[in-house]
């Protein structure tokens, strides 16, 4: 009896430390939060690291820099645009990725605009054909699009080997040129880019093909003159002048005094490279046209960030570039005009710092 009240007595010691191992094991709040706090800590962690991963592109568009998912290798497209003071406001230049502005006949300059990564709905007013320009457009194997010309310079543009499109052919056809009746002619024809593609296979040319970037640089450091109002002045009747905007950190196109602004969306026309190229200009026949040389190289100036350096330029493969003491330099990404002026025209930076 003794030994089984002793044996009683410790099998009730062994169920209460039993119940309470149980009890204590039990708690699951304050061990069951540290796994709760780890799975939360885990589950942001993931979070800032989808955050700080970069959006990535498949392409980059090789006139811009800038990149891209969409296909790149159309063809680029070269229109020669009016710059008369009846001309005014154009259409499409807001979007073009590289305009060039040289002088054609007495004072007045005329625009080649390349168009790749945006091809505006309308562009023009679309004007003739010079050598020069279609010399240009070749750098780029661009489609040179034009209205109209002499035969000679006709000639010259079917012997240079450079695919074409003259609005002569199609003048106010509807579905590639089209003449606005709000302007007079030779200032209101303009080019509808609907009708691209079925011109270029009419005439059998290539819709497809790649292009040769331009050298580009995400970090452009430009090391010259701040140059925050710069004045190019052609002739007195043809002053072209650029306003850098800090914020956007490009500069601002006026004609004489005026905004240059597109007539299709109402934006003016900002920059993110201004290239502005002296060289030699010679008036050949009685009408003013002239020759222009953009082979032999030369000084120029390079406006980007709101910075103006002095550098001079080359033809490579073409195409007129910048370099810097032997160095060749890159555009910034975006938008880019190139102003040809000959020997006696000026430039300057009228003030320093931005708007």
């Amino acid at each position: 009896m003794r030994k089984l009240t002793t044996f009683g007595f410790f099998l009730v010691l062994m169920l209460l430390a039993a119940c309470s191992n149980e009890a204590g094991a039990s708690q699951p709040e304050a061990e069951q939060e540290e796994p709760q706090e780890a799975t939360e800590t885990e589950e942001a962690d993931v979070v800032t690291e989808e955050k700080d991963v970069e959006e990535t592109f498949e392409n980059v568009y090789p006139l811009t820099g800038e990149p891209t998912n969409d296909s790149v290798d159309h063809r680029v497209l070269s229109v020669m645009v009016n710059n008369h003071t009846k001309a005014r406001p154009q259409s499409g230049l807001s979007q073009a990725d590289v305009v060039y502005e040289v002088l054609a006949e007495g004072q007045i300059t005329r625009f080649l605009a390349l168009f790749h990564s945006n091809i505006p709905d309308e562009i023009g007013p679309v004007r003739s054909a010079r050598p020069y320009y279609f010399e240009l457009a070749n750098g780029f194997d661009a489609v040179y699009t034009y209205h109209g010309a002499s035969a000679a310079i006709n000639e010259k543009v079917a012997a240079s080997g450079i695919d074409y499109l003259d609005g002569a052919g199609y003048d106010n056809n509807g579905w590639l040129f089209k003449r606005d009746s709000e302007r007079a002619a030779p200032h209101n024809s303009f080019l509808l880019s609907g009708g691209i593609d079925q011109a270029l296979a009419e005439q059998g040319y290539e819709a497809e093909r790649e292009v040769p970037a331009l050298p580009f640089s995400e970090d452009v450091s430009p090391a010259g003159t701040e140059a925050g109002n710069v004045k190019v002045t052609y002739y007195d009747r043809e002053i072209v002048s650029y306003d850098y905007d800090a914020d956007s950190e490009q500069y601002l196109r006026s004609s004489d005094g005026a905004p240059t602004m597109d007539r299709t969306n109402g934006e003016r026309i900002a920059l993110d490279n201004v290239f502005i190229v002296r060289t030699e200009h010679n008036v050949i026949d009685s009408a003013g046209r002239r020759s222009v040389d953009l082979t032999s190289g030369g000084d120029a100036y390079l406006l980007q960030k709101g910075t103006m350096q002095e550098v001079q330029w080359k033809n490579v493969d073409g195409r007129i570039l910048p370099y810097k003491d032997g160095e060749a330099l890159s555009f910034a990404p975006g938008q880019t005009w190139v102003n040809i002026i000959q020997e006696s025209s000026t430039v300057e930076v009228l003030n320093e710092g931005g708007q």
